[in-house]
């Protein structure tokens, strides 16, 4: 079974920060590379994990960005976001919300939960690896 979900940028910030290969957020990572995970994007969030990414604070190798990009490239969809009234903490975060909108089946992964409206479809990388695992069995 597939899902189709937003990766919020600190998901993927702390799979690549990790040391510990059980991690929840790099389960998120390798679902998207098994194709498990469906990610769902625009310019403006590809934008802002390419920003992100390149923080000297991260330290991260060009060749790694330029990889991880391209696996959101490769296996993600493009759906045209749903506009939303909804008011969040981060005006950034908005983009995020607003491509989860765009399919009844996709799920918003984040570090973040409480910067978004109370969602079943608003999930931890915890809680994604769970409803995986779940229909795994």
């Amino acid at each position: 079974m597939t899902y189709k979900a937003v990766i919020d940028t600190n998901v993927i910030i702390s799979a690549l920060l990790t040391g510990n290969a059980d991690s929840a957020t790099l389960k998120v990572l390798n679902y998207v590379a098994d194709g498990k995970i469906i990610p769902l994007l625009n310019e403006a969030i590809l934008k802002e994990y390419s920003e992100v990414l390149h923080r000297a604070k991260f330290k991260f190798e060009d060749t790694h960005i330029s990889d991880i990009l391209n696996l959101f490239l490769e296996m993600g969809e493009w759906p045209e976001p749903i506009k939303s009234t909804e008011l969040l903490p981060d005006p950034k975060d908005v983009i995020f919300y607003e491509i989860s909108l765009s399919s009844s089946e996709a799920y918003l992964v984040t570090g973040n939960i409480k910067h978004f409206p109370l969602s079943t479809k608003i999930v931890t990388p915890a809680q994604m690896v769970q409803i995986i695992g779940l229909t795994e069995r």
